[in-house]
């Protein structure tokens, strides 16, 4: 039989990338005691008062068809959180709500690239990044995102790999999975590149409230000059834990969101609306739950770090927002997906490959900092001693 090439593009884009954190599941799920520092959960419930919003909103009626742009109440709270946190006019007519920011992401760029087009892209990414760029048929350039720079995109690296079929510059700050948060001279150089080029800018922001103490955030929509070509998304996935409400948003152009509406219309035609009466409640207020998780993430990297670092050759990436931090194991001699397997079977701490997230990460891992003190730390010391016999037999 025939099948679309689309689904030849995305072939391993998908689930594969997280095979390790499955396999992990499926020994907890057989009754082993197994440290999971994978995939980035909160470490909280949702809070109660969202949960009781949503129940309220459903026995209210609000359980019907909604429309492609998003419910009214939900898009006037966005574009006023947007014109006070940005210093300058929002409107309503340029938000487009969709459920949670993987969708926004999907639609973004299906309305701004197609084959032949080109996207430049950090690496390391998201592990959904390169698929979410394939969908459309367009070619994703890596950029690297180098250590020595915090991983924070240098412009050089950018503008060498501009070429005429380039159309979107893509950041992620925060960045998952590096915890790198761009400065504003950083966003202002990028932003004069993609004025150079005319090239749109996508910022994925869905970690803007957990941004730890004393770093500052920028985003491309501080900067009036780049309106006309930024498009912004988040989601109240991260900030208010409710990552299974998938309720996400994005804020651009008027003349996007104009462009974008049709395929929404196509994909959806609407989200939840009392999923939206909730997501109206959240965003309209701070979080009442993003403070305490930097502070436990910032303390969690600290342990990592002050147990990891130097040990064994190990080097730990202390993050500046989110809720991962990296580490190094290159001088183990094994990749990340060797190291993180090996760590698995004999430790029983579960941690992503660095290679899941692009080949900038070959020979890293990524670990989630949800898990309590405690646990981080007995983890950490695991790797250690994981790392130690992996040097005591080569030696």
């Amino acid at each position: 039989m025939r099948y679309a090439s689309v689904t030849d593009r995305l072939a391993g884009l998908g689930g594969a990338k997280w095979a390790l954190h499955a396999r992990a599941r499926a020994l907890k799920a057989a009754g082993e005691e197994i440290i999971e520092l994978t995939i980035g959960e909160p470490d909280v419930p949702t809070p109660a008062r969202f949960i009781e919003a949503a129940a309220r909103s459903m026995a209210a009626g609000r359980t019907g068809y909604s429309n492609g742009r998003g419910e009214p109440g939900l898009v006037a709270a966005l574009a006023a959180r947007y014109t006070a946190r940005r210093g300058r006019e929002i409107g309503r007519d340029q938000i487009m709500c969709l459920p949670g920011t993987q969708t926004v992401l999907y639609a973004v760029l299906r309305t701004l690239v197609e084959a032949g087009d080109e996207v430049l892209i950090g690496d390391p990414m998201y592990a959904t990044y390169e698929g979410l760029i394939a969908q459309t048929g367009a070619l994703a350039v890596p950029v690297p995102l180098r250590p020595e720079h915090g991983f924070r995109m240098q412009v050089a690296d950018v503008a060498a790999r501009i070429t005429p079929r380039s159309r979107v510059l893509f950041l992620n700050t925060p960045h998952n999975p590096t915890g790198a948060v761009l400065r504003a001279e950083d966003i202002r150089a990028l932003g004069a590149l993609a004025q150079a080029h005319d090239l749109w800018i996508l910022s994925d922001e869905v970690y803007e409230d957990m941004v730890f103490p004393n770093v500052p955030f920028a985003s491309p929509l501080d900067f009036p000059e780049l309106a006309e070509r930024t498009v912004v998304a988040s989601s109240i996935s991260k900030s208010h834990a409710a990552p299974g409400f998938r309720s996400g948003w994005c804020v651009g152009p008027a003349e996007f969101c104009a462009r974008m509406l049709p395929l929404s219309e196509t994909m959806l035609f609407g989200s939840q609306p009392f999923i939206a009466d909730l997501t109206e409640l959240a965003v309209s207020e701070p979080s009442p739950v993003a403070e305490g998780m930097v502070q436990r993430f910032s303390r969690r990297a600290a342990i990592l770090a002050q147990t990891l670092d130097g040990v064994g050759g190990l080097r730990v990436h202390r993050p500046e927002a989110g809720m991962f931090a990296l580490v190094d194991v290159r001088a183990t001699g094994l990749s990340g997906e060797a190291f993180a397997s090996g760590l698995l079977d004999r430790q029983k701490v579960a941690v992503m490959p660095g290679e899941s997230f692009g080949a900038g990460l070959q020979g890293w891992l990524r670990l989630s900092l949800t898990q309590p003190d405690d646990r981080t730390l007995e983890a950490a010391t695991r790797i250690a001693a994981h790392a130690a016999s992996i040097l005591g037999n080569a030696a």
